[in-house]
């Protein structure tokens, strides 16, 4: 461990540059006087280390001192080759230099780490799109990259959810992130951090101001802080619904963002609460069903649940059974006309 920490130590200081005693503790997860303990023992191997005390101060490596450190165990060999954002490198535009330093990595490896390294790129392979996601639409990241490793404001014509027309916002931006797929651009708007997608962004420009960030503020505790504001956004609407068995795993697939709780499937294993909770009997997971609780943001939006057809009835709440009625008399409407469709829809509206 000590061995891993001193290399670690090395490395940091040859890309770094002056490195604060008490940033290098955090980043390694050991505390000050340890730092200083493993410096005093780089410095007794020959390596010119020094520290500098003061405001301005930290631990460094006298000028022009550099050494060819690999240094990599197996695991971290193999971690290298896992590429487990493939999409990502494309986005970016860095498929090219990517495969360059695997190259270059596989070139600097001790030789029996090679063989290990290249069988984990063959037998791990990390898909970061979710099932029946539907084709994405073309992102242009460039401009987006260019205002986040500049440093500089940008300006950006957006379509929020629901909305046709354009707004155009100067933001700060702290970065890019990619979740499942989607990119994502992170930033301030008027001092206040907002998400924004990049499929959404219509046209970017990069000014000449450069980036007013809140002071402390970083990428990935940014992000943080919008996930879980999306995340634990209340649901406005709760509705119980109960569908076949034979469709619950699709289903708990396509509805796991609305689902606000385990479905409840009568079986020994979910204990009494499916067969006798407080919404009466009829809430009960009878055989061949189980309960779904889901939460939605509008009413409207309990149309999702037209795509299981007969397979899923909504018990509660009275309004939402309403909405998917109308929803399918509607569908009656349209598809009646020429009599080719007649029970599908009946099958849509028995299921709603």
């Amino acid at each position: 461990m000590k061995a891993d920490r001193l290399l670690s130590i090395l490395l940091l200081l040859q890309t770094r540059g002056r490195v604060p005693a008490s940033e290098l503790a955090a980043r390694l997860e050991v505390s000050t006087r340890t730092v200083y303990r493993d410096v005093e023992a780089l410095s007794a191997s020959g390596v010119p280390v020094y520290a500098e005390r003061g405001r301005h101060g930290g631990i460094a490596l006298l000028p022009g001192f550099r050494t060819d450190v690999t240094g990599l165990t197996t695991d971290e060999a193999r971690a290298l080759f896992i590429l487990a954002a493939q999409g990502a490198h494309q986005a970016l535009g860095l498929d090219g230099a990517l495969g360059s330093a695997l190259r270059k990595v596989m070139a600097a490896l001790p030789a029996p780490h090679r063989p290990a390294a290249e069988l984990a790129g063959r037998r791990i392979l990390v898909d970061p799109d979710r099932w029946l996601g539907g084709p994405r639409p073309a992102v242009d990241l460039d401009e987006l990259q260019t205002a986040v490793f500049t440093d500089l404001r940008l300006r950006i014509r957006y379509r929020h959810s629901g909305e046709t027309r354009l707004r155009t916002y100067t933001v700060d931006p702290y970065g890019l992130v990619a979740k499942a797929g989607t990119w994502y651009l992170v930033a301030d708007r008027r001092g206040r951090p907002q998400l924004f997608r990049a499929d959404r962004v219509a046209s970017a420009a990069v000014t000449d101001a450069p980036v007013r960030r809140r002071p402390g503020a970083e990428l990935a505790e940014v992000w943080a802080q919008l996930r879980r504001q999306v995340e634990e956004r209340p649901a406005l609407v709760r509705v119980t619904a109960r569908i076949r068995r034979e469709r619950l795993d699709l289903a708990v697939r396509i509805l796991g963002g609305a689902l606000t709780g385990p479905p409840r499937t009568g079986d020994a294993a979910d204990g009494e609460e499916g067969a006798g909770g407080d919404g009466g009997p009829r809430h009960a997971a009878e055989d061949g069903w189980a309960v779904l609780e889901l939460g939605y943001p509008v009413l409207s939006a309990v149309r999702q649940l037209l795509q299981f057809g007969d397979s899923l009835e909504v018990l509660d709440p009275p309004e939402a059974r309403r909405v998917l009625a109308d929803a399918a008399t509607a569908l009656t409407g349209l598809y009646a006309a020429d009599g080719t469709a007649d029970g599908v829809a009946d099958g849509v509206a028995d299921g709603a």
